[in-house]
């Protein structure tokens, strides 16, 4: 099934992510050793991914999610 405003939203995120005052999070290859060492299981690896980054950038994370709790990142929602 294809969703008619699916195209545009691919083509627009880069400018949609700017107007909003947000700043792409690129990963490296670092992100993904300190994303390995992280304690536990976690289900989502981009959420483990993203945690990592959180940790080594010193950025919080806004999300209901309470997964990120154990990385110890500020959550502030």
């Amino acid at each position: 099934m294809r969703v008619p405003q699916a195209e545009a939203l691919v083509t627009g995120v880069a400018g949609a992510i700017a107007d909003q005052g947000f700043e792409a999070l690129a990963i490296i290859v670092d992100d993904a050793g300190r994303a390995g060492q992280l304690p536990g299981p976690h289900r989502d690896p981009f959420d483990r991914r993203l945690a990592a980054q959180v940790q080594a950038r010193g950025l919080a994370v806004i999300s209901i999610g309470r997964g990120f709790d154990r990385y110890g990142v500020r959550r502030p929602w």
